[in-house]
């Protein structure tokens, strides 16, 4: 039994995130309150990483070692690959994956590196900024190529 007078031994628990499992089920885990962004950031660059890698080497297989290489690459072999929607989802697949994931990596840097919370606010704005020009930009731009005008 304690005394106003005497000191607490025990830690003083304060929040929930102190606070020990059940005693009557002490091995459970505690669920986070919050989202698990950083998590999903995290699978998110595994994940993309993996499909980039094969949405990449078959972009250069088929560009650089396939028929006659470079050499036959100009506006009508654009033309006529864009006409099918197989290659347009291709290339807007590792547009928008490679944005993306480049993006969540410079997120991370300027987390990071960055020490002032305006800082990494103003510069997270302008990643977001950039981020959505290039996707909106590239997105149209393979969408509305207009294959008659080759």
């Amino acid at each position: 039994m304690t005394t106003p007078n005497s000191p607490i031994l025990a830690k003083v628990v304060g929040t929930d995130h102190d606070r020990p499992a059940s005693l009557d089920n002490p091995r459970s885990p505690r669920r986070p309150k919050g989202g698990n962004f950083e998590k999903n950031a995290w699978l998110f660059m595994r994940f993309s990483g993996l499909a980039l890698i094969i949405l990449t080497i078959g972009h250069m297989f088929i560009m650089l070692a396939w028929d006659d290489g470079v050499h036959r690459i100009d506006a009508s072999f654009v033309a006529a690959r864009w006409k099918d929607p197989f290659w347009q989802v291709w290339d807007i697949s590792m547009l928008w994956l490679a944005q993306l994931h480049g993006g969540n990596g410079v997120r991370t840097v300027i987390a990071d590196y960055s020490r002032k919370d305006s800082t990494r606010f103003w510069l997270n704005v302008l990643l977001a900024l950039s981020m959505i020009l290039v996707l909106l930009t590239g997105t149209y731009a393979l969408l509305t190529f207009d294959i008659n005008s080759v």
